[in-house]
């Protein structure tokens, strides 16, 4: 196996370099702007050397991580002195292989394997990395390498082309952080009740875990339920006069989710088209 390093001692990066070393993968270097957070992942990393310039990664492994954030890749990949067949990979969810330009033009391979998993702190990274999706870019023989790493982490691969990177992250964005924002809507409905965030949020959490398990189990459109699956013109007028006069800060990112929805019920085929009308003209602000 080749031998691998890491440039970014974070989160990701430290994940990675544990779970790639559990799976026999040589992590033999890492390189990081805080050295404490370099001896942190070296430490739990058997083998791994902890290096005092970011220059020293290429000497002493064959494929290098740069795991730093996003806007230091570029910077990060332009100062090191890259030895001709060096493979070199970001994680960016975001970015194409054009920010490590002075790698390819140095005659190394450059590529880019994403996690798509969230990541609140370094232990729930490494529990989240078994059977995670990646975003990977990359021409032959890296890609196969790549795609061999998230075989043996347990995973799944999409391949992607530098166009498609921005619309991929974006919808990661939606699926992950916002669904944290619509808890944030939901649980600061339940304050105008006087129920806190926390009570609220162990209320809705029994809820979020059953949609999900539902999205997993029967898909979509099928696994859509609520007012707008059910044509329920009724219920979503009140909540829109109640959204008007209690939250009115929610109130068009209600009615742009309740927009979006319409599809799905449509497909689902428990609405037809006259109620779907209906609902979109019942979302049209100015409404209530």
């Amino acid at each position: 196996m080749l031998k691998m390093g890491f440039i970014g001692a974070g989160t990701v990066g430290t994940a990675l370099a544990v779970r790639l070393r559990e799976k026999g993968y040589p992590v033999v270097a890492v390189a990081s702007r805080s050295r404490a957070s370099a001896e942190r992942l070296a430490a739990r990393v058997d083998g791994c050397q902890v290096c005092s310039s970011i220059e020293d990664v290429p000497r002493l492994a064959e494929l290098a991580f740069i795991t730093t954030p996003d806007d230091a890749i570029a910077l990060v990949a332009d100062q090191v002195p890259w030895p001709s067949g060096m493979r070199v990979i970001h994680c960016s969810g975001a970015h194409s292989l054009d920010i490590l330009g002075t790698v390819t033009k140095s005659g190394g391979m450059a590529g880019a394997f994403h996690p798509l998993q969230t990541f609140a702190n370094v232990e729930h990274a490494i529990g989240n990395i078994p059977g995670s999706t990646f975003g990977v870019e990359a021409e032959e023989p890296l890609l196969g390498e790549l795609k061999e790493m998230a075989t043996a982490l347990g995973g799944h691969c999409v391949v992607l082309k530098g166009s498609d990177k921005v619309l991929y992250h974006a919808a990661a964005v939606i699926a992950c952080n916002y669904m944290v924002t619509l808890a944030k809507m939901a649980t600061d409905l339940w304050q105008t009740f006087d129920v806190s965030v926390p009570e609220a949020t162990e209320a809705l959490l029994p809820l979020m875990q059953g949609t999900v398990n539902n999205l997993k189990n029967v898909g979509l459109p099928n696994c859509l339920t609520g007012p707008v699956a059910r044509g329920d013109l009724g219920t979503i007028r009140k909540h829109l006069e109640a959204l008007e006069s209690r939250a009115p800060e929610l109130l068009s990112a209600y009615r742009e989710m309740g927009r979006q929805t319409i599809p799905i019920a449509l497909a689902k085929g428990t609405i037809g088209e006259e109620r779907a009308k209906e609902l979109r003209e019942l979302f049209t602000p100015d409404y209530v």
